[in-house]
């Protein structure tokens, strides 16, 4: 790399179905089908946006649109026989048209299946819901189908894992007799059991995708819009900007950047891919590890659904589980992703040292100045979707003032003018995105239904307390191993879901705060993308890295240690969730801060210069005592002594070393 090149970033984006269709300019069947789609999602989009400024139409009417639309693309969008939806539907001489024909039929016999649900149901939707409890056999039957459309819907956009764990829940409920052991009880009759999924709103169209509904999906469709106006390019450029000159600079460039992007984009898989096909190459290009390349960008990118203010998904239906407003969440979500953050800075920085790695030079980087000026108006409507949120108004009406005010201010530089074309797309994009969120909410709510019909949900929460002994570290174990597997297989939200139904209630039972046992479930259902053996965004990180996928992801658990660690500090400290008086909360979060400072020197091994194996124990009993909790006593000694003693031990292992450097400093003056 020489002096005169300067650091840039092009942004590039996959067109959608409509630029397809508008760029190929010729009909065809393939190109008809993909124009249905577009125009379905660009409809819903519509749909959503008229309901957040109008009011949503009858409850349980506004969810199955929605519903039914998801399972429609879902079906069309994950094709049978075809590898993508994209592939020719025929291809002359191709021997397999014939199983591509039959793919397609089947796919439009589904797709009918689900417009013959919705009609049935919103046909005369009051009759509708006064025939629960006296259900019709037309009923029954179109329970069934829509409870399989579910089903099939989940195994092509979301996959088989969350397929097989909602089956076990609605297994146990029908045939619990058939069961052994815990699980063994009174079995529940298929009527009843359409009653709860299908007819009520506590089964498939209960909390989960009532919040999709309502919420998410207009958040993912403002992320979209906010990428399509070039939010991607201005975030990674005022994050090099910012950061690229100091120490170990283009690591901690990618942190603020996958930060900023993982915020909006809600995927951490879909983050490494773009934001990292930038930010891996440059870290390797100034000396870093292909491998801790690698991990920053997949820690990094995986922090977006755990930071404000659009967090991921779980967020908003955690807000309504626990009845509080969704800037409640946002507010005790600030202290643990700084903290989050901050290890991955502190990593970044430590390796630069150890490494030798030096700063790029000014002279290389983008002006800060000169980034501002061309995406100032980006940061301003972040800035307004947060002041609608904190001045009160709903999620729905924060999200749709905020993408207008994007699109307003989009006209204010050329380069992120927004034409009705760019428009649409990024409608239809944030649409498509939510099609497995929406599906795997529908899938978690038949988890919650067939576990509050069955009764299973209170016999698990006092067996788990049980099993723990009245332990709560060891009960918490368990939810964060629970959280990890089932993490593995199925999505954050569905992940959230399944244990805030199982585990949470005793985690609250037993003392913890409910905003901390519900962030804890959250927090490490969002570990799973960065823990092995299934760690998605560390092995997306390790494509582009070309390295070792699961060495790759064993460094990402290191890199990333303060998300495991975090939940396990406001579980015990819920003042960092600013729960309790603003000093406690200032004083947690400045010692949680220092101690896990002190924790990345002893995992590095590192600070200034290699640390020696007692120091380095030295170190991580002092993070221990500066993690734990300042209040309550620990090991019977006054919280406040332990504190103490951690800060007194870190000291007495960094303190020669500060000294030592500060005597160099003045002798060389």
């Amino acid at each position: 790399m020489t002096t005169s090149e300067t650091i840039t970033y092009h942004e590039r984006q996959e067109p959608g179905f409509l630029e397809r269709i508008l760029l190929d300019r010729r009909y065809s069947a393939l190109n008809a089908l993909l124009f249905f789609c577009a125009a379905i999602s660009v409809a819903l989009a519509i749909f959503h946006l008229f309901a957040a400024v109008f009011g949503t139409p009858e409850g349980r009417s506004f969810r199955s649109v929605h519903l039914t639309v998801m399972l429609v693309l879902a079906v069309l969008m994950n094709p049978l026989c075809r590898v993508t939806m994209r592939d020719p539907i025929l291809v002359p001489g191709d021997p397999k048209n014939g199983v591509r024909a039959l793919g397609f039929g089947i796919d439009l016999f589904l797709v009918a299946s689900v417009i013959i649900v919705q009609v049935w149901t919103i046909w005369d939707v009051g009759a509708f819901q006064m025939r629960m409890g006296e259900k019709t056999p037309g009923d029954l039957l179109m329970g069934a189908i829509l409870i399989f459309m579910v089903f099939e819907g989940t195994r092509r956009a979301v996959g088989w894992a969350m397929v097989f764990i909602t089956g076990f829940f609605m297994l146990h409920a029908l045939f619990a007799d058939h069961f052994f052991g815990f699980f063994y009880g009174p079995p529940v009759s298929w009527s009843k059991f359409i009653d709860v999924l299908f007819m009520s709103s506590d089964g498939i169209f209960g909390i989960p995708l009532h919040v999709c509904a309502t919420y998410i999906v207009l958040f993912i469709i403002f992320g979209a819009v906010l990428i399509r106006s070039g939010a991607g390019r201005f975030f990674i450029d005022l994050a090099v900007s910012l950061t690229g000159h100091k120490t170990g600079g283009p690591a901690k460039a990618a942190a603020v950047a996958s930060g900023f992007m993982g915020t909006v984009s809600g995927s951490a898989v879909a983050n490494v891919v773009t934001t990292g096909s930038f930010t891996i190459p440059l870290m390797k290009k100034v000396g870093y590890r292909a491998k801790f390349a690698a991990a920053v960008e997949a820690c990094a990118s995986s922090g977006g659904q755990i930071t404000p203010p659009i967090m991921g998904a779980a967020a908003f239906i955690m807000a309504e589980f626990l009845a509080v407003p969704y800037t409640t969440i946002i507010i005790a979500a600030i202290i643990p992703a700084l903290l989050y953050f901050a290890t991955i800075y502190f990593m970044v920085h430590l390796e630069a040292e150890k490494r030798g790695i030096a700063s790029i030079p000014k002279n290389m980087l983008p002006q800060t100045r000169e980034v501002l000026r061309r995406g100032w108006h980006l940061l301003i409507a972040l800035a307004i979707l947060i002041a609608f949120l904190l001045y009160g108004f709903t999620p729905m009406k924060s999200a749709f003032y905020g993408l207008a005010a994007i699109v307003g201010l989009s006209f204010v530089n050329p380069a992120t003018r927004m034409s009705p074309v760019d428009l649409f797309a990024a409608l239809e994009a944030g649409v498509r995105a939510s099609i497995p969120v929406s599906i795997a909410c529908a899938c978690a709510g038949i988890i919650i239904g067939s576990v509050f019909v069955s009764g299973l949900g209170l016999k698990f929460t006092q067996s788990a307390i049980e099993l723990a002994d009245g332990n709560l570290l060891i009960l918490l174990g368990l939810t964060g191993v629970a959280s990890i597997i089932l993490g593995m297989g199925i999505t954050t939200t569905a992940v959230y879901i399944t244990v805030a139904a199982l585990i949470v209630p005793a985690l609250i039972k037993m003392g913890v705060e409910p905003i901390a046992a519900h962030m804890f479930a959250f927090y490490y259902g969002v570990v799973s993308s960065i823990t092995p053996p299934v760690a998605l965004a560390a092995f997306a990180g390790a494509a582009i890295a070309k390295t070792p996928p699961m060495a790759t992801a064993v460094e990402a658990t290191r890199v990333g240690v303060a998300k495991y660690i975090a939940p396990l500090i406001f579980v015990y400290n819920p003042s960092l969730l600013f729960v309790g008086p603003l000093w406690l909360t200032a004083v947690s979060a400045v010692l949680a801060l220092i101690g896990l400072w002190v924790l990345t020197m002893a995992l590095e091994g590192w600070f200034e210069g290699a640390v020696d194996p007692l120091r380095r124990i030295g170190l991580l009993a002092a993070a221990t005592l500066l993690l734990y909790p300042p209040v309550p006593p620990f090991l019977g000694v006054a919280g406040w002594w332990a504190t103490l003693a951690g800060a007194a031990l870190a000291a007495l292992c960094v303190g020669p070393r500060i000294a030592a450097r500060r005597l160099a400093g003045r002798a060389v003056r």
